[in-house]
């Protein structure tokens, strides 16, 4: 709603009118200044960028134990020795798995009518299970390694440095392979 001013030439918003004309919003006026020189002015408090004001958890000061381990954990070696051992253990698990699932476990070629016995397949569960256990270990250990030389050579930490260091395993293996023929 718009009122005039200066025999209705003018029209000027209630807002301003009511400013101008009522002394009453003079201490208003001068409460949203003070306000806006807390909120963006020169008297705005400088604050600390934490992550425990901005609703983040808390995030305590490392003592220099924990920061030695966590140099230790990201360690070359470590990640190696890591992966070779997750490695055993899931190509274990899964060399078991097939083992299990296949048809053919424990059958003797000489003597397809034979029914084998269970010590005779569990043997041969384990020998599979131990010969996935082998080949994961080392993939795992070649992965982590070459991963590892081209970070470092690379000097970052993205996704690209697994993508690498999968085309140099996967090419070493298939190199491997074609020895081996």
């Amino acid at each position: 709603m718009a009122t005039t001013v200066n025999n209705g030439n003018v029209p000027v918003s209630d807002t301003q009118s009511s400013t101008s004309a009522d002394p009453r919003y003079e201490g208003s006026t001068f409460q949203y200044s003070m306000l806006l020189e807390h909120l963006i002015g020169e008297k705005r408090p400088i604050k600390d960028l934490n992550p425990t004001v901005m609703g983040g958890l808390p995030n305590p000061m490392k003592t220099d134990d924990q920061k030695m381990i966590e140099r230790g954990m990201e360690s070359c070696a470590f990640k190696a020795v890591l992966a070779c051992v997750g490695g055993f253990v899931l190509g274990g698990a899964f060399g078991v798995f097939t083992a299990g699932i296949d048809t053919n476990v424990g059958f003797d070629p000489k003597d397809p009518m034979r029914t084998p016995t269970a010590r005779e397949v569990l043997k041969d569960m384990g020998q599979r299970g131990m010969s996935y256990a082998k080949n994961f270990a080392v993939i795992g250990a070649m992965f982590s390694c070459t991963e590892c030389i081209i970070e470092s050579h690379r000097g970052k930490s993205d996704w690209k440095n697994a993508v690498y260091s999968g085309c140099v395993t996967g090419g070493a293996i298939g190199f491997r392979g074609e020895l081996t023929t």
